[in-house]
């Protein structure tokens, strides 16, 4: 039989409602009395019955939080940061991965699943302005994160895109760079990631006087390690000339001083590398990677903490949809510390 809420009541020696309110996080609660409450919670191995509290309460305690893919690092830290500030204010995390296909990122919102949560953090990679329909018809509070997506009537959390590029592009300039590749640019994309950055990459070389060479605009459609490698491959086997690199993501910039090293050429005396997210593993690559810490646990944080306070006023008063620009940071390391 499993442990009941009455179970943990008689075991401590109080009141099935005491009980019920040390669960819920009840704030007046006598300290002894709680400290009690919760040695016989462990004790007996109590597990709250999460369905019948919502039930009650109309809410799950659940929130979702939508991603293109977790193979790319940035993401799946992305949703290490969502799940500890959701914990944080006492709620679970439903992860879901649409793979950045258009038609999945619309049916994700569109699912069963999403009228079992409070509350969703979504990034589209597809989705765009001219799909507002989609995200307009979504009956729960919804938080947007990424760039694809600007006009919606919701709270917005996104990173300082065109200014991080701008800096890191800058940073090369600073220690003697002059033929900069832009790697991992999207030419055909009007608003993402890529034409931000790219847009950065450009203003950075403007105000230095210098023209943006078209051969030094390198296209890499997916922004994996495997397609840096394979970009840069391609770059040096046509002999192009460069002596910086500003990668538009670190898992590109990971797979480009892949291929350097093979081909014996050393990072950064003969080309200086910076990436962009600060990824974890970027801290232990030979060399190690600098890069643009684009505000990532601030980021989740202030996603969760406006979510939570539109879960809270559903059906009453609540703020105009807001936008928020994390900060960055340049971090400098070994690819290009000369």
């Amino acid at each position: 039989m499993a442990t009941t809420l009455h179970d943990v009541a008689k075991l401590a020696g109080v009141s099935a409602k005491t009980v019920s309110n040390v669960v819920n996080d009840y704030p007046h609660i006598k300290a002894a009395t709680k400290e009690r409450v919760l040695a016989a919670i462990a004790e007996l191995g109590y597990r709250p019955n999460l369905s019948a509290r919502g039930l009650r309460s109309g809410r799950s305690g659940v929130i979702s939080l939508i991603v293109p893919d977790l193979r790319n690092a940035y993401f799946a830290e992305l949703a290490d940061a969502v799940m500890r500030a959701a914990a944080r204010r006492g709620l679970s995390l439903l992860i879901e991965q649409s793979g950045g296909d258009l038609a999945r990122e619309a049916d994700l919102l569109r699912g069963a699943r999403l009228r079992a949560v409070d509350g969703v953090l979504y990034s589209a990679l597809q989705l765009s302005d001219d799909d507002l329909a989609v995200i307009e018809d979504v009956s729960i509070p919804m938080v947007l994160l990424g760039e694809r997506i600007f006009n919606a009537p919701n709270d917005h959390v996104t990173m300082r895109n065109t200014e991080g590029a701008r800096a890191a592009t800058e940073h090369l300039l600073s220690i003697g760079c002059q033929r900069v590749v832009a790697f991992g640019a999207h030419r055909g994309d009007l608003v993402s990631s890529a034409s931000l950055r790219f847009a950065g990459y450009r203003a950075a070389l403007e105000a230095a006087g210098l023209p943006v060479v078209p051969e030094l605009v390198r296209d890499v459609a997916v922004w994996h390690r495997f397609d840096g490698a394979v970009a840069m491959r391609e770059m040096l086997d046509e002999g192009l000339r460069f002596d910086g690199i500003v990668a538009f993501n670190d898992a590109l910039a990971l797979g480009a001083i892949r291929v350097l090293a093979e081909r014996g050429i050393r990072m950064p005396e003969e080309v200086a590398v910076i990436g962009f997210d600060d990824i974890d593993e970027g801290r232990y690559s030979l060399p190690s990677l600098s890069t643009i810490a684009p505000g990532r646990e601030q980021i989740a944080s202030t996603a969760v903490d406006l979510l939570v306070e539109r879960i809270e006023s559903s059906g009453g008063d609540a703020p105009s949809a807001r936008r928020v620009y994390a900060d960055f940071q340049l971090v400098q390391r070994e690819s290009t510390t000369r």
